[in-house]
């Protein structure tokens, strides 16, 4: 007899691993959670593999489909571990990484400090060469003098070498001269060229995220090298496809050459979680809102789809200062990072006032109550000693957390501030709810979204314990807590497609567009995605390909994307890309410049295969065990910050029934997360098994 086909998936986040297989025909869905392994995170993942199969009884073999989404390459340029890293650029231009865009993030920190290129001054080397910006040759390439540097590089013993010249996205032949020459000279080295990596007019930006690849790009290899080669070990033959901080998923050999497009690997997960249960229950406006145990991400839906940033920030200086960061040119899902996880540490900051984060205890120490070593005060232990976590029962029972350890950790800070333990414990719950939703209310006012008719859907271990309190912050009235919420990334990277994008610079006002030059351009783009897509195994004939295009009135610094059919261009067009350019452009500043010319600038290529479609059988966790819906426990849970606590029921999750309700407070457990009903919300369980929290008073 054939075992049903499964699709595998796992996360890799800073504090836990999560493993989910899935059974697609039936829905049914296994978990694994375990702590993250460092220095080598891949032994977690096949640890968890072999635990995952012996344990539900499955098959290697029948894994037809495996996706993995990692935080090592953030966590990588964060701690500054990557490869000793050297970067080529045009003469004169060694220091434009260091000079940045001139921007102050914070005009009146005194003390304000930038990040540091990842490639240091002494490592970056001025080259003999000069391309203009319209693609002409003023000064050649000097390849002796780059043999020359070569040599240098050799003796410095140069793991990843970043190329980077002037305007090499309108004519890249001085990169690939270099690539060749480089390539011959340091055969052992890791290269990448920014004409490859991020092919987009803006000095700044192009050279930070090459050198971020060629950074990160080592470290990677002999990652997906150890993941690839257990995988085999263990029996499995399927493809493994690396889920993109896009919200795609693609080949191993794609994701090695262009590491920098996994930053947000992760957490594009949650993001896509968000977005599968919203449109199971018919909310195509949902706030993602994924807290782990390292931090919190949140991300936007408008009408069911994700909006997608092509210019964001990594390794901040400041963790919610926009600016504070080193740029990146890479598609990722648009995520805010608006909080703390529950691994963060509580502390007193300089004017004596409590915060949490940005460090964490991570899974090694992790927080006191782990009883593996740490002693400082974390996010999960306030949640223990406010009783929201059952210390028999932290990821399904597999870590014992103690709670003594956990009011030990308190003690200092309590003192400090003279407040009771449990007093301090409320104060930085409430801290860190307060921190995310005032986040999560900025993002949404930039967008000119009004975020109290959104739904929230909550993933992340720590995610539901503090959806309630989030959300009323934010006056949302719905919280969705899907099944098994606590592996949701790992669950969203199974409703990823597999998907690649490329980009190209073409400047030109649109009356003056070389439509046959153009048109070239963006057939080259096609042809480099449609091969990595087939790579991955989708079918040519399934194959799904879009174009934005990037315009902006003559004169302007920052353009608006606006979607164009993917279709050979011709005079008829010209019109219609203004009239494109002109809805998006009313939508976002209320009127138009009335006869200034309009510019395309960068022209952006999206290859994808279909959506995986599982939402015939909505995935769900075991049967009810029991048809009894009386709480399996009552336990002393604290909601206000002086009344004593209050007795609480307790309710198993895998045990309710579809269309149980009930009025809060109450907690729900189940193995990979906890949640938090506060009082004045009451939940259900709705559609696919998913819990819907709602406010009184909400209609």
């Amino acid at each position: 007899m054939t075992s049903p086909p499964i699709l595998f998936a796992v996360d890799i986040g800073g504090t836990f691993t999560d493993l989910v297989a899935l059974e697609p025909d039936s829905g049914a869905i296994h978990v694994e959670k375990l702590l993250t392994t460092y220095p080598d995170p891949s032994r977690a993942v096949l640890e968890g593999l072999q635990n995952l199969l012996k344990s539900n009884n499955l098959s290697p073999k029948s894994i037809r489909y495996v996706a993995h989404g990692t935080t090592l390459i953030t966590n990588t340029i964060i701690e500054r571990a990557g490869a000793k890293t050297a970067l080529l650029t045009t003469a004169g231009f060694r220091d434009a990484v260091e000079i940045g865009n001139e921007g102050r993030y914070d005009m009146y920190d005194l003390a304000l400090k930038k990040p540091p290129p990842l490639a240091e001054r002494r490592l970056r080397y001025d080259v003999p060469e000069r391309m203009l910006a319209d693609g002409r040759v003023w000064r050649p390439l000097d390849e002796m003098r780059l043999r020359k540097i070569c040599a240098a590089l050799r003796a410095e013993d140069i793991e990843a070498v970043a190329i980077c010249f002037l305007h090499a996205y309108t004519n890249p032949a001085h990169e690939l001269a270099a690539l060749a020459i480089v390539r011959e000279e340091l055969p052992a080295v890791s290269i990448s060229a920014s004409h490859q990596v991020a092919p987009g007019m803006r000095e700044y930006p192009r050279a930070s995220t090459t050198i971020a690849n060629a950074y990160v790009q080592p470290i990677t290899e002999r990652y997906l090298k150890r993941v690839a080669s257990g995988l085999k070990d263990s029996d499995i033959d399927a493809p493994l496809n690396i889920m993109l901080s896009s919200g795609g998923t693609t080949t191993v050999a794609a994701a090695r050459a262009f590491p920098v497009r996994l930053v947000e690997s992760g957490p594009a997960g949650g993001a896509l979680a968000g977005l599968y249960w919203g449109r199971l229950l018919g909310q195509k406006d949902v706030l993602a809102f994924d807290m782990g145990g390292t931090t919190a991400k949140a991300a936007l839906t408008r009408d069911g789809e994700l909006a997608i940033s092509h210019q964001s920030e990594v390794a901040h200086v400041h963790r919610f200062k926009r600016g504070s960061g080193l740029p990146l040119m890479a598609p990722m899902i648009e995520m805010i990072e608006i909080g703390a996880g529950g691994g963060s540490i509580a502390r007193l900051n300089a004017l004596g006032l409590p915060a949490v984060g940005p460090q964490s205890a991570g899974s090694a120490p992790g927080p006191a109550a782990y009883g593996n070593g740490g002693s400082e005060p974390t996010v999960t232990d306030a949640d223990l000693l406010l009783g929201y976590l059952n210390p028999d029962y932290f990821a399904g029972g597999s870590i014992k957390l103690d709670a003594e350890a956990a009011r030990a950790s308190f003690t200092e800070l309590s003192a400090a501030l003279e407040l009771s333990l449990e007093r301090m414990a409320w104060g930085v719950h409430q801290l860190v709810n307060e921190n995310m939703a005032a986040a999560a209310r900025v993002h949404a006012a930039e967008r000119g979204l009004e975020i109290r008719r959104y739904c929230m859907v909550a993933t992340g271990g720590a995610g539901p314990v503090h959806a309630c309190g989030v959300a009323g912050g934010l006056g949302i009235s719905r919280v969705i807590v899907p099944p098994l919420a606590g592996v949701g990334s790992a669950f969203g990277f199974l409703t990823a497609p597999i998907a690649f994008d490329f980009t190209r610079s073409y400047v030109a006002k649109l009356s003056e567009i070389d439509l046959c030059e153009l048109n070239g351009i963006l057939q080259s783009l096609e042809r480099e995605g449609r091969r990595i897509v087939e790579a991955a195994g989708v079918p040519a004939s399934e194959i799904i390909v879009r174009l934005n295009i990037d315009m902006r009135y003559v004169g302007q610094g920052y353009e608006v994307r606006a979607p164009f059919p993917m279709e050979p261009l011709n005079e008829k067009h010209v019109g219609k890309m203004q009239r494109a350019f002109e809805s998006v452009y009313r939508a976002f500043y209320g009127q138009l410049a009335e006869g200034v010319p309009i510019e395309a600038v960068n022209w952006r290529v999206l290859i994808s295969g279909p959506t995986p479609d599982i939402e015939s059988a909505p995935p769900r966790a075991s049967q009810p065990q029991r048809l009894d819906d009386a709480p399996v426990a009552w336990r002393p849970v604290r909601f206000t910050p002086d009344q004593a606590p209050q007795k609480t029921p307790v309710y198993r999750r895998e045990e309710l029934m579809q269309a149980w309700s009930a009025e809060g407070p109450l907690i729900i457990e189940e193995a990979a997360s906890t949640t938090v009903v506060l009082p004045g919300w009451s939940a259900q369980v709705a559609e696919g098994g998913c819990l819907l929290l709602t406010r009184d008073g909400s209609s």
